[in-house]
């Protein structure tokens, strides 16, 4: 259907349509309305650029055709909208197509009336006709759980410190790396460096050169998803590593992004170098606006749970900022599971079970997968209705498998959590225990 078509009647003057780009202030100014901060007097002004970007960011990920809007025909006002971000993800190094929806908002005079679901049901169809094999949001507690979504994948998290932890240069001691602005030529570099970086995570997100075009230039100003990208050079000029940080401090904390070093380079030695940057940063930026900010204090690193940077920041930022997490809608788990089960069968030979054969029933309770495997290959995935609560090999209640899927929680603690989550012996734990470790993820989705 083409931009601006209305795509149901939802009743009582309210439409659902496709925006187009004559939406776009409209837009932006209603998105501006509902994010307003509560301690805040004044409109979201980062929805501003936000929205601008996602209208005229690279094509096919963004555009206004990528937005539902509900419009109250009365009055002309937007009343609801949501976005779908379409992204590639890695699973074990694996790609695989993902469509985030965001923003979410509906006006409150207008909630409880079902018009967020009308928009899931589709995105969720331009999602499969886009071939994604999952989507992903970041939102409010528990509600997307009603649209078949599950909390499954670590969002956010790291270290933070005051900014009197970081290290000074000694008396006549001078940096022993350099510090400056990415351009457009280093866009290669960023990519190879990132993409080697994400090898130490279950799931990441995976830019081509038009986004990272986008992350570095393409961004209106204002837009709080916008960061600033450095490159890190020995003096030689020989090309280190890169980071990412947000260009202003926020309620007194400055964020770094991304922070990434080429191989055979020390944390050790580099990651000082880019505390001070970052402090002087903060600083600068404090003494430029006054009064008009809270004073700078903190640094904050966001680079998820796990990071080699961590092991040397003990004590310059000691502080562990729990991560909240992403919620995942897979619609179809054989597709997903027959898609990654290169990654599964690399698990299968590193295992006790190698060259393993036979069936796994996987139950559901109200539905359930067999997986078959020959000589520890994977060969078929399909659905399987299980007859009673006994039946299968392994039970999981409502989404949790999901949890298990993702790494985000092992099979122990989903037993521990939920007492309806059973094996039916040891070598079904060992399996599941072998195909689906715990891992820890970095995604920077895109936005």
């Amino acid at each position: 259907m083409a931009a601006g078509d209305v795509l149901r009647d939802l009743g009582n003057g309210l439409i659902l349509r496709r925006a187009t780009i004559e939406d776009a202030q409209d837009l932006a100014a209603f998105y501006m309305e509902a994010f307003r901060q509560p301690d805040e007097p004044d409109p979201n002004p980062g929805f501003l650029a936000a929205t601008h970007d996602h209208l005229h960011g690279p094509r096919p990920t963004y555009g206004p055709d990528n937005f539902t809007i509900v419009e109250d025909t009365a009055s002309g006002a937007i009343v609801s909208s949501i976005g779908l971000l379409s992204q590639t993800w890695t699973y074990g190094g694996i790609e695989f197509a993902v469509g985030r929806i965001e923003p979410v908002a509906t006006h409150a005079k207008y909630r409880r009336r079902g018009l967020v679901r009308a928009q899931f049901e589709v995105a969720h169809q331009w999602s499969a006709e886009r071939g994604e094999l999952a989507q992903a949001i970041t939102g409010i507690p528990y509600f997307y759980r009603q649209f078949g979504y599950e909390m499954t994948i670590e969002l956010g998290g790291g270290r933070e410190g005051s900014k009197a932890n970081v290290p000074n240069l000694k008396d006549g001691q001078q940096e022993p790396c350099l510090i400056r602005p990415a351009t457009t030529t280093d866009l290669p570099f960023i990519k190879d460096t990132d993409e080697r970086g994400s090898s130490r995570y279950l799931v990441t997100c995976r830019r081509d050169e038009a986004l990272w075009r986008h992350e570095l230039c393409g961004r209106m100003e204002g837009n709080f998803n916008g960061v600033l990208f450095r490159i890190i050079e020995a003096p030689t000029g020989e090309r280190l590593g890169y980071f990412a940080y947000h260009p202003r401090p926020w309620r007194g904390t400055l964020g770094l992004r991304a922070y990434e070093l080429t191989a055979g380079h020390s944390w050790a030695a580099v990651t000082p170098t880019v505390l001070r940057y970052l402090k002087q940063v903060g600083e600068a930026y404090a003494a430029e606006h006054g009064g008009q900010i809270e004073p700078f204090e903190r640094l904050a690193f966001h680079l998820g749970t796990e990071h080699p940077a961590y092991a040397v920041l003990a004590s310059v930022l000691p502080q562990i900022n729990r991560p909240y997490a992403f919620y995942m809608r897979v619609p179809d788990l054989s597709a997903f599971l027959s898609h990654i089960a290169p990654v599964l069968e690399q698990r299968l030979a590193a295992s006790p079970l190698a060259g393993h054969g036979g069936e796994l029933r996987l139950s559901f309770y109200r539905s359930g997968l067999r997986l078959s495997f020959e000589q520890g290959k994977l060969t078929q995935v399909e659905s399987w209705q299980p007859g009673h609560a006994e039946d299968g090999d392994a039970a999981f209640p409502d989404l949790t498998f999901l949890k298990l899927l993702f790494g985000y929680r092992d099979l122990t603690e989903i037993r521990h959590a939920f007492p309806d989550c059973w094996c039916r012996d040891d070598v079904t734990e060992a399996l599941l225990s072998a195909l689906f470790p715990k891992r820890p993820s970095l995604v920077w989705a895109v936005n």
